[in-house]
């Protein structure tokens, strides 16, 4: 299959990068050597393009990037090729039912690359700006510049409360995304907007079929773009009943899942 890969699609909480937010020196090498053999290489993130970009900087890495789990996708020169926001009039529907809900959550609202939170003092806020190396800014929906939407709210919930606001917000909402990417961790987009749909939109870009491809990914939102990627590999930190759906695995994230992959692919030719 390895004469045939033209794309490479990663996930990067739990995937690219390992427990403590960083890409190991293993794992960089090999992304630049199949960069330097002309195969494309995409990061596959919920975050916004400013919490990838610290990771571009300091692994020294020109790719192209798809955030917000599908809703902005831009080329390596940082061009937009896709956006697809909630429109504001149901954003500010959504915003009203979590804050009536009154649900022990951290609301985060990212239009463009714009981050606002409504309570900037929140812990949760805090961590996340930290894991992200990004800044937030006080504000809600109705703070947004004139005519702009929201390509992703993110609901960081407190342990043992994500499926409760799940059901509910996909019940109140059946027009819109509701995806849980951690134990604590609801994204809500766009409907149709996904990992796996934006693999096929950037493929079809390029040119190249999604069979001509693989990827990474270790949760729940990715187990579609493993699914729609030519080979899937699920890495060895991801929950047990997502490895059990994938015919291919690879070490974590911690040990070179990603590079364990590439280097068995592509050391022959190199």
């Amino acid at each position: 299959m390895e004469q045939n890969i033209k794309a490479v699609f990663t996930d990067v909480d739990g995937t690219l990068l390992n427990s403590v937010h960083r890409m190991t020196p293993g794992t960089r090498d090999w992304i630049h050597r199949i960069l330097q053999r002309g195969i494309h290489f995409v990061i596959v993130s919920a975050r916004s393009p400013s919490g990838i970009y610290p990771i571009m900087r300091r692994n020294d890495l020109h790719c192209a990037l798809i955030s917000y789990s599908g809703a902005m996708i831009m080329d390596e020169d940082r061009n937009i090729l896709y956006s697809r926001q909630i429109d504001r009039q149901t954003a500010l529907r959504i915003e009203e039912f979590i804050r009536e809900k009154g649900y022990d959550l951290s609301l985060c609202i990212y239009s463009g690359d714009d981050w606002l939170a409504p309570d900037k003092t929140d812990p949760r806020v805090i961590n996340e700006e930290r894991i992200v190396e990004a800044q937030s800014r006080e504000g809600t929906v109705a703070d947004l510049a004139p005519g702009e939407g929201v390509n992703k709210f993110l609901c960081i919930c407190a342990p043992g409360t994500i499926l409760e606001v799940e059901r509910e917000m996909k019940e109140a909402f059946p027009d819109v995304a509701v995806v849980k990417s951690s134990d604590i961790l609801l994204e809500i987009m766009a409907k149709g907007i996904s990992k796996a749909e934006a693999v096929e939109r950037f493929c079809a870009h390029l040119g190249i079929l999604p069979s001509e491809t693989i990827a990474f990914g270790d949760n729940y939102n990715d187990v579609e773009m493993l699914q729609t990627a030519g080979r899937g590999y699920v890495m060895g930190n991801a929950p047990e009943e997502i490895q059990q759906m994938f015919a291919f695995t690879t070490a974590d994230n911690d040990h070179d899942g990603i590079a364990e992959v590439l280097e068995q692919l592509f050391a022959g030719d190199m």
